[in-house]
């Protein structure tokens, strides 16, 4: 047949030219025929099955087929997009829904890569099931270990054999096209028959094919090696870092955790080659795991909670399970070293980008927003240049001035754009809409400013929600808000009301009494069965938290790509999420002992006070905080990504009280006779220093 069809490098089924093997298939072209389709749409087409060779034709489906049908599904429009060409039919009985192979991903249908490779339309796909839900408290995705509400839908799954091993559906996708047939299995039983056998059911694409860690060269060499290197922050070995001496104080001990970092046994006070010892990434992610589990995350139920009964298949015609086609990207299971890339080591890679000119920044502490606005939109200000800080009184006549420190002002500044009206929420943040900000482009400078504090040193906010997190990461498109992302009170007690409706009488006599609030808003749809109700909240969701803000969100994202912040983020999610998306651990007398380097020749006497004070100032027998020693000293209630530049340091100086120089981060200590005189006299300088300097500032904080 002489049919027209699309150029070469658009599939002839989905007519996207997109090229993403994990999402579509591979993408074949043939030259020859002006034919290019995605594997998973001639998979999946309802008219056509292999009757050629493996070589033949395009995955042995004959170019004549392919031809047939694409001209048959000319003729059907899709559910979805209204466009002609949808070749994917629902196989339930009497459903009539046809659409495009992505856009049944985008609806959340379900294609079984097994048997006939039917496909289900959102309204008839498979369901999982459970009796009885006992589990009230989130529990983690065993693949990502991200924490999930264990309740099965078309994204959360349950394995069949392990009732506590839950999964988000991508991270399983992910998981099987690398593990293949031969190694995807439980993650907690390691069972392979029925595990793969629902998770067949459920949509998830197997490849029959060796794991791509099985079929890359040398994969396992770096396991033949030792890591022999001192990584700690200070390492006192003359002979340096590398240097490893068996049986002795320099014998290098690797941690017992990941083995791939390393301390001589001298560095890190470690009596001998048997005791135990941790790298700071592993120590935190032990003694930190406790809190992940305290934060609940409150989900709102989906819509394929309803029981639906699984639908009987409609015999079609016959394809064979194949080995996915080509090699698959081993990105995705490498994703995991991008995760163990330290955060304050990328954004170092970024701080090359600075220049040793440097521009000098003239701030105003007791009106820190409006003096670092106009530094930053000053023309002659480059984000590139090293950045000096000098401090201005306000209607000061003589014009003085004095030397501020850098990390001190983008600490007050990261405080100030946490408490302003360009976010809104209580600890996760969300953007607001103001539009007086809007019209001012202060949604681009919040996100330049952001990012300028990341890559000169300051600090990161810890307030960004995991919603805004994903839009920055993944899209606004991929991305679902939850409840709690919902600050406006009057917006939360309408979708409590929808989703806590229990009759379609309810649920329509809510929806009546909001029907103005859903009309402006464009949500309002037809109800004809109570679960209509999970789609309206998501509608709901969707339109406050990203909808309402799009123009805000895309001003702020523009400025966060400032010295490639942004697509550094998006390039290591993981490791950025821990710093965006929560505050930085509590500080401790040890984290404190080891920031701080002795600067001078030391007085024996008083570095045994200042020891004895840290841990009278961590069992709560002071009236100051660890944060409040940090901040005397440095101008910064936590330890920056980037780490302190300089490196924090302690002078021992016959002086009566403390001296904190936050320009050089140094620390002047008293030199008293006894240590009830030293604590008193740090005690009283440090509570009195803030409580002033809080005093100053407080007032502007926020406005």
């Amino acid at each position: 047949c002489n049919l027209h069809l699309p150029g070469s490098s658009t599939c002839v089924f989905c007519r996207k030219n997109d090229d993403c093997p994990n999402k579509y298939g591979e993408k074949k072209t043939k030259e020859k025929w002006n034919l290019t389709v995605h594997y998973y749409c001639l998979l999946m087409s309802s008219g056509i099955w292999q009757r050629g060779k493996e070589e033949e034709g395009v995955y042995g489906f004959l170019i004549e087929d392919i031809r047939k049908e694409v001209n048959r599904a000319s003729k059907l429009k899709c559910c979805v997009c209204k466009k002609n060409g949808a070749s994917i039919g629902c196989v339930a009985p009497r459903c009539k829904r046809s659409y495009h192979f992505p856009c049944g991903l985008q609806r959340e249908c379900i294609f079984q890569f097994t048997g006939n490779f039917a496909s289900f339309c959102w309204n008839h796909r498979p369901v999982q099931i459970i009796t009885s839900n006992n589990y009230r408290e989130s529990l983690p995705c065993t693949i990502c270990l991200e924490f999930i509400e264990p309740i099965p839908s078309y994204n959360i799954l349950r394995s069949p054999c392990c009732k506590n091993a839950w999964f988000h559906r991508d991270c399983l996708q992910v998981q099987a096209i690398n593990a293949g047939v031969f190694f995807f299995r439980c993650t907690i039983c390691s069972n392979s028959d029925i595990f793969q056998k629902e998770m067949l059911r459920m949509g998830i694409h197997i490849p029959e094919k060796d794991a791509s860690w099985e079929l890359e060269e040398n994969a396992y060499q770096e396991l033949l090696q030792h890591h022999e290197r001192c990584d700690v922050r200070r390492c006192r070995c003359k002979e340096g870092r590398d240097y490893n001496a068996p049986d002795s104080k320099w014998e290098i001990k690797r941690c017992q955790c990941c083995g791939s970092s390393g301390t001589h046994l001298a560095c890190s006070s470690l009596r001998s080659w048997e005791q135990n010892w941790e790298c700071l990434e592993c120590r935190g992610i032990i003694y930190n795991s406790g809190e992940f589990q305290k934060a609940k995350k409150h989900v709102l139920p989906n819509s394929n909670n309803v029981g639906i009964t699984d639908c009987l298949l409609e015999e079609s015609s016959p394809k064979l399970p194949r080995q996915s086609p080509g090699s698959q990207s081993k990105d995705l299971l490498r994703q995991g070293s991008k995760f163990r890339r330290n955060v304050s080591t990328l954004l170092i890679e970024l701080g090359f980008q600075i220049k040793k000119k440097t521009k000098r920044l003239y701030i105003n502490k007791a009106n820190i927003w409006t003096s670092a606005l106009d530094a930053f939109r000053n023309r002659n200000f480059n984000p590139s240049y090293a950045i000096e800080v000098a401090y201005v009184i306000e209607n000061d006549n003589f014009g003085s001035e004095h030397p501020g420190s850098k990390q001190e002002f983008l600490s007050l500044l990261m405080q100030h754009l946490e408490n302003s009206s360009l976010f809104e929420g209580s600890l996760s943040k969300n953007l607001s809409l103001n539009s007086q900000a809007l019209k001012e482009n202060l949604y681009y400078e919040a996100g330049k400013m952001l990012a300028i504090s990341l890559v000169h040193g300051g600090p990161s906010p810890g307030f960004f929600s995991k919603t805004l997190f994903n839009c920055l990461v993944y899209g606004p498109e991929n991305t679902q808000p939850i409840l709690d992302d919902v600050s406006d009170f009057d917006v939360a007690q309408i979708i409590i009301r929808i989703n806590t409706a229990t009759t379609v009488a309810d649920l329509k006599s809510v929806i009546n009494e909001c029907y103005n609030y859903l009309e402006l808003i464009g949500c309002l749809r037809l109800i004809t069965t109570l679960s209509d109700k999970y789609m309206l909240v998501k509608d709901i969701l969707v339109y406050h938290v990203i909808q309402r803000v799009q123009a805000p969100f895309e001003s702020f994202k523009q400025g966060l790509k400032t010295l490639g912040v942004l697509e550094k983020i998006q390039a290591y999610p993981e490791a950025f999420c821990s710093i965006l998306c929560h505050k930085p651990e509590s500080l401790s007398a040890k984290i404190l002992s080891d920031l701080f380097t002795v600067h001078t020749l030391p007085d024996v006497k008083a570095l045994g006070f200042w020891n004895s004070y840290l841990q009278a100032v961590e069992d709560g027998k002071s009236t100051t905080t660890m944060e409040d020693i940090l901040i005397f000293a440095t101008g910064c209630s936590s330890i920056p990504p980037a780490g302190f530049k300089p490196t924090p340091s302690i002078e021992c100086l016959p002086v009566d009280f403390p001296v904190g120089n936050k320009c050089n981060n140094c620390l002047a200590i008293p030199v008293t006779n006894t240590y009830k005189e030293f604590q008193e006299n740090m005690d009283f300088t440090i509570r009195n220093t803030l409580k002033l300097e809080k005093e100053e500032s407080s007032h502007y904080i926020g406005h």
